[in-house]
């Protein structure tokens, strides 16, 4: 790993998410010449971000990052890479340098048709109930639920999106830290079934700042945002604020007036920053032609079986995997293995280079 990828991830390692000034001499000189800059303590650089490269020269750049990544069994996306998800360059100065994934290996960012649903921590049971409606239903249609995590909305949106579908997490810390932490069964299903991601390397604590940040990644992720439940005053307005500055559709779910927890989106609605929306027919609209009849990664393959997904999971797009570790990793026989990477191979799923097997990207 090197150039232009390695330059990416020091960044990643030394900028706080969604810096724009950072962001802005990136887009003016590039990532190898901001990284000289920070190195030599530019003027236009702030301290922070300076000490921080120390520290990180002073670990071993790629071992730190590299180890970091494997031991929690992520991979490390840049601008640089085919999975990297272009959508999110709309956020300008304010784009990722680098994503931390974890989750099923066979799932790509860039190939997902996906909505954000999101919504009030202090939901209702008329809240959550919708989220998990909606969400599954966008999900038996092949469409890719984006939220955050959080108790209320986001959780009732993850779960129903894994009833019958992929559903993707932005963190706002690192991928292996779990927040909250009654969410631990539940963020393990996603990295199972879907995708946890982050621009922060593992390690990485939740920060208070971190939660907005993240916002603008959900919005920037997705086609259309979907607030479910939000007070008057809420983080939740956030993030219906970046997709509209993106010019994403924004949709609302209304609730009874007289319910604070559905005050946001009334208001939303009043002020034409977002659409009414009273079923998941209005968010397909929203999402337009394109997402009409979309199969989910899961779909694709219906036929794949245990055998299958056991090798799947045991395979690196990075580096090829002999069939005797395969046996090892996935505690499959010989026999089993091998038919497993017959049918993957017809799928056009993984490949083999002459030492060994890796999955098709």
């Amino acid at each position: 790993m090197g150039g232009l990828t390695a330059s990416w991830i020091a960044l990643a390692h030394v900028v706080e998410p969604g810096d724009p000034r950072i962001g802005k001499l990136v887009q003016r000189h590039g990532p190898q010449a901001v990284l000289t800059m920070i190195e030599n303590r530019h003027r236009s650089i702030p301290e922070p971000v300076s000490r921080r490269y120390e520290s990180l020269l002073e670990c071993g750049t790629h071992q730190v990052w590299t180890a970091d990544a494997l031991a929690v069994g992520a991979r490390i996306i840049t601008r640089e890479d085919r999975e990297w998800p272009t959508q999110i360059d709309d956020l300008g100065a304010r784009t990722p340098f680098a994503l931390w994934v974890v989750g099923a290996p066979h799932v790509r960012l860039s190939l997902l048709t996906s909505v954000a649903i999101v919504g009030a921590r202090a939901s209702t049971p008329y809240g959550e109930e919708i989220a998990r409606r909606w969400s599954a239903e966008l999900a038996d249609r092949g469409i890719t639920v984006v939220s955050g995590g959080a108790f209320g909305i986001d959780a009732a949106a993850h779960r129903g999106a894994l009833m019958g579908g992929l559903t993707v997490c932005v963190v706002a810390g690192g991928v292996n830290v779990v927040y909250p932490r009654a969410h631990e069964s539940l963020l393990a299903r996603i990295a199972d079934d879907g995708l946890i991601i982050s621009e922060s390397p593992p390690g990485q604590a939740v920060q208070r700042q971190r939660f907005l940040t993240r916002n603008r990644m959900i919005a920037a992720l997705t086609k259309v945002t979907v607030v479910v439940e939000a007070a008057e005053r809420s983080g939740t307005a956030s993030t219906a604020r970046e997709a509209h500055d993106l010019n994403r559709p924004v949709a609302a779910a209304p609730g009874p007036i007289t319910s604070a927890s559905s005050a946001g989106c009334h208001r939303l609605i009043r002020d034409h920053e977002a659409v009414l929306a009273s079923s998941v027919a209005d968010i397909v609209e929203l999402l337009g032609e394109t997402a009409m009849d979309v199969p989910s990664p899961i779909q694709r393959h219906p036929e794949m079986d245990e055998r299958e997904k056991l090798v799947l999971a045991a395979l690196s797009a990075r580096r090829s995997v002999t069939l005797d570790a395969l046996v090892r990793t996935s505690g499959l026989n010989v026999a089993e293995v091998s038919t497993a990477l017959g049918a993957l191979d017809a799928a056009a799923r993984v490949a083999h280079d002459g030492q060994g097997w890796r999955l098709v990207t």
